[in-house]
């Protein structure tokens, strides 16, 4: 199978267009507050609440999603796979994306929302990030190596934005 033309924003459109509740976190809100970083995947954390879990489940349907597991393309995550605290890796036709419960030290949909800013991403599309600050704070939270790599850039964006 050929793989994906990656599209974030062609996901966020589909999540957005059935009204899923998801604040953007990971290496695409990193991008879309300036910082000059490549990211693999859309990493969004969801909220739990079963009735956005049924809205998910349908967005999930349209983007013909699957786990990443190789040769496995029937394996989907069901209402309870999206419930849990945990990390789906999944793959759209539009390319990776990963729904985590949480981030960082177990912070949930519910307790990010108020360290979010509502972004216009394009064609009028407007999401929810998470603040600079609030990114900065969960990778030091993680302590991955992946994590600390982008700290320094993460930083000294946030020290460029106090300047200005």
């Amino acid at each position: 199978m050929a793989k994906p033309i990656v599209d974030y924003l062609a996901i966020l459109k589909t999540l957005r267009s059935h009204g899923v509740d998801l604040v953007v976190v990971g290496g695409v809100c990193a991008v879309l507050h300036g910082a000059p970083l490549a990211t693999f995947d859309l990493d969004v954390v969801h909220s739990r609440e079963p009735h956005n879990l049924a809205r998910l489940m349908a967005a999930l349907e349209e983007l013909d999603v699957h786990y990443r597991i190789p040769g496995r393309r029937d394996k989907k995550p069901g209402p309870s796979h999206l419930a849990s605290a945990g990390h789906q890796l999944l793959m759209t036709r539009f390319g990776p994306l990963d729904l985590l419960g949480t981030i960082g030290q177990g912070h949930d949909y519910g307790q990010l929302l108020h360290e979010t800013v509502e972004l216009e991403i394009g064609g009028g599309l407007k999401v929810r990030v998470l603040s600079l600050e609030r990114l900065v704070k969960t990778k030091e939270e993680t302590g991955q190596e992946k994590d600390k790599a982008v700290l320094p850039v993460l930083r000294r964006l946030l020290e460029e934005r106090a300047k200005s």
